[in-house]
């Protein structure tokens, strides 16, 4: 998703704020065009302890049709894993991401695979955006060997190292100081590279997340701390939850920076700024206004705590992929037809997906006792006597 930067010699299109759409004089953009187009995010930006970014946002047609894909792929693969979690092909616990797509898709655009990326249990979304296969997705969430965990992961324990990304972790918010630790590394290894770590409104009270934050802070570290707020920490309103629920001001001594997470543009604005800042600083703190639409996990409804109006009233006016849906129409970048071309391909490409998937073979029960110890060191599994050998552990 790399960017065409504005020079004197070629001046950038501005394009106002989502809520002008109307009033707009159109013009045609054409798709595959990676010129520099200038897009103003819907709300500003609030900082804290450090300035604000610039709300003008640097894109291109390109990008924004980029951005429209892999959101709707996102979300098809979200509400397939929905139903396959009901056909119980998918078992255990399983947490979904529709209506967060902005924050995985505007943070990719921003780094690259050298940044490192730590979340918590709703993770399939951000795994995708960092080079991650449909394939490796659907396997895993039903436990077969093709899947990005062997298998012996599940839905909450997504990873690929080659991508960068550090996984989902089931403990709450204990991948907080496992990101900070990532980003010690980085400033050892003086690589000029930040960490990410991901966590939600629900884990914002958690203590180990304010040790963190301390250290990184003591030692300067290229930590940027991303609150993920959807108001609902399981089914538990944030207001109910937190005497301060503004999340980006709770380092206190740490910069903050609250950011629209249903626009994706201001997410990777943001994100930008996050790293240029943490690099010569140190921490920062993210926090993302965003929305799920499922519950917190398969278990929950998602109603019992909040109003079926609440939920659509969010879709109609706030939903990430339509507002990109409506600056893509607007401007005439695409028509609503090759739009609902790319879902239908999108449908189709998930569908493949899980066909591949479920043909894929379980792991072999003596899978369990891979990937424990280091390889090459020998060592055995033995009873509770200590005399019979079980198994030598590969």
């Amino acid at each position: 998703m790399a960017l065409s930067r504005v020079s004197s010699s070629s001046p950038s299109i501005l394009l106002k704020p989502l809520s002008s759409y109307l009033s707009l004089r159109r013009r045609s953009v054409s798709s595959s065009s990676t010129d520099p187009l200038t897009v103003e995010t819907s709300l500003p930006f609030t900082a804290h302890r450090c300035d604000e970014p610039s709300r003008a946002v640097e894109t291109s047609a390109a990008e924004l049709l980029s951005f429209f894909r892999d959101m709707a792929l996102m979300r098809r693969m979200e509400i397939a894993a929905d139903s396959l979690y009901k056909a119980k092909l998918i078992r255990g616990f399983c947490h979904l991401y529709d209506g967060q797509e902005a924050v995985a898709v505007g943070m990719e655009a921003a780094i690259t695979r050298k940044d490192c990326i730590i979340t918590a249990y709703r993770d399939h979304c951000t795994f995708l955006s960092r080079g991650g296969t449909l394939l490796e997705v659907f396997a895993e969430l039903m436990g077969r060997r093709d899947g990005c965990s062997k298998g012996k992961g599940g839905s909450m324990h997504f990873y690929r190292k080659e991508g960068g990304f550090y996984g989902g972790h089931g403990i709450v918010g204990a991948q907080v100081p496992l990101g900070c630790g990532l980003a010690f590394a980085q400033k050892y290894c003086k690589d000029e590279n930040v960490t990410f770590s991901l966590y939600g409104d629900g884990a914002a009270n958690q203590g180990q997340l304010f040790e963190a934050l301390n250290i990184s802070a003591l030692w300067d570290l290229p930590s940027i701390l991303v609150c993920e707020n959807n108001h609902y920490g399981m089914g538990t309103a944030e207001w109910r939850a937190a005497k301060s629920p503004a999340y980006y001001k709770r380092g206190d001594y740490v910069p903050g920076l609250k950011v629209d997470g249903m626009d994706a543009l201001a997410v990777k604005q943001a994100c930008k700024f996050a790293k240029e800042f943490a690099l010569k600083n140190g921490p920062i703190i993210l926090e993302m206004d965003t929305y799920r639409y499922h519950g917190h996990s398969m278990s929950d409804p998602g109603s019992t705590y909040r109003t079926r109006d609440e939920i659509s009233g969010v879709r109609q006016e706030r939903d990430p992929i339509e507002r990109v849906r409506k600056l893509l129409l607007s401007h005439e970048i695409s028509t609503e037809k090759e739009l609902k071309d790319t879902e239908k391909e999108v449908r189709k490409e998930v569908d493949e997906a899980i066909a591949k998937a479920k043909e894929s073979q379980m792991p072999d029960p003596s899978d369990l006792f891979k990937n424990v110890y280091v390889k090459g060191l020998g060592v055995e599994a033995r009873g509770a006597d200590r005399k019979e050998v079980i198994a030598t552990l590969p």
